[in-house]
């Protein structure tokens, strides 16, 4: 399977990404967060990628997909992958289609007053940037990752004004992505969220029963 998961930030990207890696048996390669282990061990890419975060800049196209190459590469022959934080841009859909061959769009449509609440009690391990709620994800030992025993925290940008301006970003690159990908007749199966204390396990269950459906997956 090879597969986008698109959603707003604080939709669940990585959660659901996660569960379907271990369910599935696919690679996950999360942008974001390659950028900022970069970013956190000083690499050179994580200077370049900071210079132009400080300047609250987008990384340009040919940083990112060339990382997107580099991991790619590390994908085990047969494995499957999802791709989240890419693509972004339209320029990006065009160019990815030169590099792989895409199943299927997975659409986590979940509406802004649950994102809200949601990011603003996320919580990120500070050493291998696993994602915990407070709510209702809660590591076995408060502020302490389940997987690695690292310290988590809370994103500086985890605050309502910050997630507004970044929803409003979202949806002026998004909407125009879904439109291409629908012209390409991409499938596209949407997982709809309308309780806040939803767990994601049922929701990880009708993905896969989607996925099916279509013949995607066994």
């Amino acid at each position: 399977m090879k597969a986008i998961i698109f959603g707003a930030p604080g939709a669940g990207k990585g959660t659901y990404s996660t569960r379907l890696k271990t369910k599935l048996g696919v690679e996950v390669i999360a942008m974001g967060d390659i950028f900022r282990t970069q970013v956190k061990e000083n690499s050179e890419l994580g200077k370049k990628v900071q210079s132009y975060v400080e300047k609250g800049a987008l990384v340009p196209d040919e940083i990112v997909v060339e990382v997107l190459k580099q991991h790619l590469a590390k994908v085990p022959n047969g494995s499957g992958v999802i791709l989240d934080g890419f693509p972004r841009t339209l320029e990006q859909a065009k160019t990815l289609e030169t590099i792989l061959q895409l199943d299927i769009i997975i659409l986590l449509d979940v509406p802004d007053w649950i994102i809200i609440e949601r990011l603003s009690s996320r919580r990120i391990c500070k050493n291998c940037s696993a994602v915990y709620n407070t709510r209702f994800l809660k590591p076995k030992i408060e502020n302490i990752c389940d997987k690695c025993h690292g310290e988590l925290y809370q994103r500086p940008d985890d605050n309502p004004d910050v997630i507004q301006n970044r929803l409003k970003i979202y949806q002026d690159q998004t909407s125009p992505l879904l439109i291409y990908y629908k012209e390409k007749n991409v499938p596209i199966i949407t997982s709809k969220t309308t309780d806040i204390d939803t767990p994601p396990e049922p929701l990880v269950e009708q993905m896969f029963e989607e996925l099916k459906k279509l013949k995607i997956v066994n």
